[in-house]
């Protein structure tokens, strides 16, 4: 997109006045050349093919965080959440993948065949399972054991002995190793468009969350950095994880090894993920200066990870949205998304939400009362104004015979 529609967007925002900013509920992902996005039990995958006809398939997905009460706890629904988003997402990713580059499709087929040998009915299962938990890993060992080993190193090195300088070596590391690998895959070609896709994505909730009808040029207006995504929920980990681990480093006694320590971080691990989802479905639902004040970091994140997308880029991101989700029952103020963060429907909605659903019964049942009495009062008026009516009839009656008797 050149400098002249950039300005041009730019321009236009300024405005564009929300006339609505309740949570719509739903969240997506960029997948290539398409957008992933989910509502509840459903997801829609939306993809731009090589003949540039876009293809979009619905999906159903209960995933973890419905499977009882337990998983909805508070701090506990964001691990399974973040599993469950884990799991969708390379779901959504082979779907949109199986598009392009047949090379790598006949050998995605060879490798299927060899796990249907071995695991039969369950091998797409055990293979998603298994990246889910490769990714994990991954993750584990860059952001969280890498940055404690090298801070070790550094404190051996200088000659000092204090795990909490450990601590605030390993955080300041931490966000630096995050900040320097979400910029070099930003450089990446194939990325770049994933990026205008997420950008594409964040438009079309902003679009919907702001009151305006979901079409190309209201999208195209609309910001492409959002409170509720994933690279938000990254930073949030990030920084939390920084705080707690220089309090377990506080707390704990100075001469514990190093693996006992490595230990302990990795089973903090899901503790931090717990608390970032709450702090990210709170910044999803409120809007004041603490909110901003926590949101900034993400959103300022998003300038890496999402682009100005095309025209054409909004179209998918548009036809994913309207396959599971019904923006103009929305925008007409009916609840038809979930609500929660992650788009699944494991939250509650409200409280608020849940006193106006109240008040609006009891207005709704005193409205059918008033129209009842007032339907009521017009029969009565009708049957008394019929009546007077027929008497009046009769009377008129007895003055024409009367007169008529008189001029014989």
């Amino acid at each position: 997109m050149g400098k002249k529609n950039k300005s041009n967007i730019e321009s236009n925002k300024q405005s564009v006045q929300p006339t609505n900013l309740r949570p719509s509920g739903i969240g997506g992902q960029a997948v290539l050349e398409g957008i992933m996005m989910r509502n509840k039990n459903k997801y829609a995958v939306g993809v731009r093919k090589p003949d540039s006809e876009i293809e979009v398939q619905v999906f159903e997905y209960k995933g973890l965080a419905n499977a009882n009460k337990f998983v909805k706890l508070p701090f506990i629904r964001g691990i399974f959440n973040f599993i469950d988003s884990l799991v969708l997402g390379i779901k959504s990713l082979t779907f949109s993948a199986e598009f392009y580059d047949e090379e790598v499709q006949e050998e995605e087929k060879l490798g299927d065949k060899a796990a249907k040998k071995v695991f039969k009915e369950k091998a797409e299962a055990v293979m998603i399972g298994a990246t889910v938990v490769f990714s994990i890993f991954l993750s584990v060992a860059v952001f969280v054991v890498l940055p404690y080993l090298i801070s070790s190193f550094i404190s051996k090195l200088l000659k000092i002995d204090s795990e909490t300088f450990v601590s605030v070596v390993e955080g300041i590391l931490r966000i630096l190793i995050f900040v320097l690998y979400i910029w070099l895959i930003s450089l990446m070609k194939d990325i770049k468009r994933t990026y205008m896709y997420h950008g594409a994505e964040h438009k079309c909730i902003n679009c919907i969350e702001h009151g305006l009808e979901l079409n190309v040029k209201n999208v195209q207006v609309s910001s492409k950095h959002h409170k509720r995504c994933g690279t938000s929920f990254m930073l949030f980990v990030v920084f939390i994880s920084v705080v707690c681990f220089i309090l377990i480093s506080i707390i704990l006694p100075e001469n514990m090894n190093v693996l006992s320590r490595v230990g302990i971080r990795i089973l903090m691990v899901p503790v931090v993920a717990g608390i970032s989802y709450e702090i990210l479905r709170l910044a999803g639902r409120k809007d004041n200066l603490f909110i901003k004040i926590i949101s900034s970091p993400g959103l300022l994140m998003q300038r890496l990870t999402t682009a100005e997308p095309d025209d054409s880029m909004i179209e998918v991101a548009i036809a994913a949205v309207e396959a599971v989700f019904d923006w103009r029952a929305y925008l007409a103020g009916e609840e038809v998304g979930s609500g929660c963060i992650f788009s699944d429907d494991s939250c509650e909605p409200e409280e608020s939400s849940k006193k106006e659903s109240k008040n609006d019964k009891v207005d709704e049942q005193i409205e059918e009362e008033l129209k009842e009495e007032v339907k009521e009062e017009k029969e009565s008026f009708e049957k008394e104004f019929d009546s007077e009516l027929e008497e009046d009839k009769e009377l008129d009656e007895f003055v024409q015979d009367f007169l008529e008797d008189s001029n014989e």
